[in-house]
């Protein structure tokens, strides 16, 4: 499987906006599904759950340092897959540090609000009109800095960010296709 860098898709939620973005990016891949009955919200259950351990890992390690810093952290999850289960991703609803900002059938947008940055992350599912049972997965990610510190938050984030998104949209997408 593979996932490719990509423009920012122009039919991005994030795009419409015509919002000015310090940073962004793209990544896609293709998903196989040969009954058309994933949708947006399975993505999105699918990037909470999907997640390589090692990411877990360093947003425990992010969390305990940007405490000092009076910074967001989200709740504790304490039983991850119940809260996935109950989780209907829904405008306002949140997951941990994730809120989703906006839902329609074929992307959902998470993201947060903070004093030094605001970021999003873009979920977009498009049919491949060449080959009905695949589906074009894009992740996407805006960030806008508020100040200063969220130049300096960022500078050693960015580079763990394009590792850790490619192989968290592999991810899904490897299990999104065991269930189909």
């Amino acid at each position: 499987m593979k996932i490719l860098k990509t423009e920012f898709p122009e039919n991005s939620i994030l795009n419409t906006n015509h919002k000015e973005y310090d940073y962004s990016d793209s990544y896609k891949g293709v998903l196989i599904d040969k009954e058309n009955k994933i949708h947006s919200t399975d993505i999105v259950k699918a990037f909470f759950a999907s997640g390589p351990k090692w990411v877990g890992i360093l947003f425990v390690l992010r969390n305990k340092i940007v405490t000092i810093f009076g910074l967001k952290t989200g709740n504790k999850i304490n039983n991850r897959q119940q809260q996935l289960n109950n989780f209907k991703c829904e405008p306002n609803e949140r997951l941990g540090l994730f809120k989703v900002f906006n839902k329609t059938e074929n992307e959902v947008i998470l993201g947060e609000d903070d004093k030094h940055l605001n970021f999003r992350i873009s979920l977009l599912t498009e049919n491949l009109n060449t080959q009905p049972i695949k589906k074009e997965v894009t992740i996407s990610t805006t960030v806008k800095f508020n100040n200063w510190f969220g130049r300096l938050y960022f500078l050693p984030i960015r580079p763990f960010h394009k590792l850790i998104v490619p192989k968290m949209l592999k991810a899904i997408i490897k299990e999104l296709n065991k269930k189909d």
